[in-house]
């Protein structure tokens, strides 16, 4: 059973991982737009008609907090962080850009600072030591560069995104399931992508679907967001979320090596040594956390 639960994990990391490679693949062939929103119109059609009469039950009994928080969830998770990685792999390679997912613990830490987290100095310098590995990348090996490639900051903003969306999800009172919360994210996600979608209309851009465009909308929707996140639940089931999240840092090195045999991308001497200092980062951020607790609970009678 456990190592049924291993081989899931590896295979649901496996497909997140490929939804980078495959943005990049395609960003010729379809506008950042209306591929995340085609995304979330097929999770949209599969979802719904499971949830649909208890999503119908119970949306008048949310508050407006509810609505509000839901509503927040959409924008930072339904879609338009989505949109940010689709655009930004027009400007950064595959490689650059996925690495940049382990900075996501790093944000979220930032980013629970107004529900009262507070950060002490080994914390402070495990983001110092991040941002350095971010810096390393995006200046690509050159230090003295005052610029950084505008993917990668789109890339950056995706994961600042995501990592807002997840401190949301500790203020969420709603009782709503998971699916019921997924269809609703990615309702508010389409919504707040009609902007976005409009602007690259009146454009010109790629707004039919080529066959791989087809393609890349539905590994999106299915492998990399039902398929995956079905995975997921079942990995944290069974081996528990502490050790299935440290798994995830395994998401940069697939990417690596996935978009060498795919997209001939190949790492260089900076993407090594930025990953090593973002999760070096990671890792003191982490362990500042752990000792303040510890000391807290030798502390509590």
């Amino acid at each position: 059973m456990r190592f049924t639960a291993w081989l899931v994990l590896m295979a649901t990391l496996l497909l997140w991982s490929g939804n980078w490679i495959v943005a990049r693949a395609v960003r010729d062939e379809i506008a950042p737009g209306f591929a995340t929103v085609g995304r979330l119109l097929v999770v949209l059609a599969v979802l719904l008609p499971f949830c649909l009469s208890g999503l119908l039950r119970k949306l008048p009994t949310l508050t407006a907090k509810d609505w509000q928080v839901l509503a927040a969830l959409g924008l930072t998770g339904g879609g338009v962080h989505l949109g940010l990685q689709w655009l930004g792999l027009h400007y950064t390679t595959a490689a650059s850009g996925i690495l940049y997912l382990s900075t996501t613990p790093i944000f979220i830490l930032l980013l629970a600072i107004p529900l009262g987290e507070k950060i002490r100095l080994p914390q402070w310098l495990g983001v110092l030591i991040s941002f350095s590995g971010v810096f390393l990348i995006a200046a690509q090996g050159d230090i003295t560069r005052l610029s950084f490639n505008i993917g990668d900051l789109m890339a950056l903003a995706s994961m600042s995104m995501w990592a807002g969306y997840t401190v949301l999800l500790r203020v969420r009172r709603d009782p709503l399931s998971v699916v019921e919360l997924l269809v609703m994210v990615c309702g508010f996600g389409f919504v707040f992508m009609l902007p976005w979608i409009a602007w690259e209309f009146f454009n010109g851009r790629h707004v039919l679907l080529s066959k791989n465009g087809i393609i890349a909308v539905l590994y999106s929707a299915i492998g990399s967001l039902l398929i995956a996140y079905a995975g997921w639940s079942y990995v944290v089931a069974r081996l528990g979320a502490a050790r299935a999240g440290v798994t995830l840092h395994l998401m940069p090195a697939f990417g690596v090596v996935l978009s060498a045999i795919f997209l001939q991308e190949y790492p260089h001497w900076f993407h090594f040594a930025g990953i090593g200092l973002i999760l070096a980062g990671v890792a003191l951020a982490a362990s500042g956390n752990i000792w303040r607790r510890g000391r807290a609970s030798v502390r509590s009678p």
